[in-house]
């Protein structure tokens, strides 16, 4: 069998094999719809046995890394994002607390993307942004709806960056996102200075992001974003009294 370099001799089998797509398509040796190797050369070059190398292909395969196609051979896919997203689901729904750490991460991810959508949008994106607008000042009674049209407000600013990294990114995150803002219209929703606060919030970072002006569009969304926490923070104070005097009364 090949001799394999020290640090991918120090992997598991399954792990040189997820590597060696890895590496090879960070480098450009693999790209979308090229052919991979025959099953016996390739266990040969990563020196692994043909099982394990079929089982963590067939793995691949399902994460819409590979695509096999009877009678011609395996190639490099085109991975879907939706796939990614539900694994990315599933690995953050493990962990205690992590809306808030994906709350911070689209932070970073939206006020970034803004600066570029100043920068990149086009009437397309710009009609888009604006009639999820509308949408989210239309359904303001309805959490489901309401909540929906808030993150593809923000969702269609991040896909007016033309950047596919950021998309990804927020992509990968977008059913979790979008339950929080489900959650977060049917608490927070209630008080109508508060829905006039956050609905001139979300019309003055449209606004912002029309008049191709970067810093103002960061700082608008800043705020948006400190005001929703604020008014988390209110909400939970006030949920929390409530239950306290139901139960002293």
């Amino acid at each position: 069998m090949t001799e394999v370099p020290a640090v991918e001799a120090r992997q598991t089998g399954s792990q040189r094999v997820v590597s060696y797509f890895k590496e090879r398509i960070l480098r450009g040796h693999l790209k979308v719809g090229d052919r991979v190797m025959p099953e016996r050369e390739l266990a040969q070059e990563l020196n692994v046995g043909r099982p394990l190398l079929r089982e963590v292909m067939k793995s691949l395969v399902m994460l819409g890394f590979l695509d096999v196609r009877q009678g011609s051979g395996t190639y490099i896919a085109r991975a879907d994002i939706r796939v990614l997203s539900d694994f990315f689901t599933f690995c953050l729904s493990q962990e205690q607390d992590i809306l808030e750490d994906v709350m911070q991460a689209r932070m970073a991810i939206e006020c970034q993307a803004i600066r570029l959508a100043c920068e990149r949008a086009n009437e397309a994106d710009l009609s888009r942004i604006g009639q999820w607008l509308s949408a989210l000042i239309e359904t303001l009674g309805d959490p489901e709806a309401g909540g929906r049209a808030d993150f593809m407000f923000h969702q269609s600013i991040v896909a007016a960056s033309h950047s596919r990294s950021l998309t990804t990114l927020y992509g990968a995150m977008s059913e979790l996102l979008q339950r929080s803002h489900v959650q977060r219209r049917a608490t927070t929703y209630r008080n109508p200075n508060i829905v006039r606060v956050l609905v001139e919030a979300h019309r003055e970072v449209f606004l912002s992001i029309v008049a191709k002006d970067a810093d103002q569009a960061d700082r608008r969304l800043r705020e948006h974003f400190a005001i929703g926490d604020d008014l988390r923070r209110k909400s939970l104070i006030e949920t929390y009294r409530s239950g306290l005097e139901r139960k002293l009364n």
